[in-house]
């Protein structure tokens, strides 16, 4: 059965572009040029991956992802931001995204990231629905891998599929430093060439759920020139 994207963009020529090498590749796609109707879209349609422009009239792409990850945790959102502006970026990964697209943008990188959000999307919710899912606890941290939250003492938190699958990948080789190509390798599952500050700025978010004092951590440690290290 093919997949289902919908793909919320504004500019027509970026739309009709997107929408057509998706199309090509054999995926069904729906399409949205403004956030209400997006939002109307995802709720109609229940899409398997959401391709999501940041700057739309009505309702900005921030306003959607916040109002889809309310709803779905699951569901991968893609983000496409402005080339340089990184607190688009940094706001998107805070909202529930679970990456993004840096415009302009090459037609290969586009599909390498689709495939491999689908993939993703596809492991984590067959982990949602297992009967017994992989609760894993280190410090005063408990991570419901298949529900997709934590706990940290008293506070809950919510990850993304990304982070879930970065903190397990990181988390199955305790002790050991992974560098940053690995972890796009392995985590992002990307072929073309990508920035590893894709990888910076998840490790930055999970710190803020998973860590005491985020600029101290204990848990999830960077090994300055090699990667980052998960130790109890």
């Amino acid at each position: 059965m093919s997949k289902l994207i919908l793909v919320a963009e504004d500019d027509f020529a970026i739309l009709t572009g997107v929408t057509d090498l998706l199309e090509s590749e054999g995926y069904e796609v729906v399409t949205a040029r403004e956030g209400v109707a997006a939002l109307e879209q995802y709720r109609t349609a229940r899409p398997d991956l959401v391709l999501l422009d940041v700057m739309m009239p009505g309702m900005n792409g921030y306003d959607v992802c916040r109002e889809i990850r309310a709803e779905d945790r699951l569901t991968p959102v893609l983000m496409l931001t402005a080339k340089g502006r990184e607190i688009d970026k940094v706001v998107g990964l805070e909202l529930g995204a679970d990456d993004y697209i840096v415009k302009p943008f090459g037609m290969a990188e586009l599909l390498a990231r689709v495939r491999s959000a689908l993939r993703r999307g596809a492991l984590s919710k067959d982990a949602s629905a297992d009967s017994s899912p992989s609760v894993l606890s280190f410090g005063d941290v408990t991570v419901d891998f298949g529900g997709m939250t934590g706990r940290k003492g008293d506070a809950e938190f919510a990850l993304t599929p990304r982070e879930a699958s970065l903190l397990r990948f990181l988390l199955e080789h305790e002790g050991k430093v992974v560098s940053r190509n690995t972890l796009l390798d392995e985590v992002w599952g990307i072929e073309c060439e990508v920035t590893t500050r894709t990888v910076d700025q998840h490790v930055v978010r999970l710190r803020q759920k998973i860590e005491e004092d985020p600029s101290r951590p204990l848990f999830l440690c960077t090994v300055h020139g090699a990667g980052y290290r998960f130790v109890r």
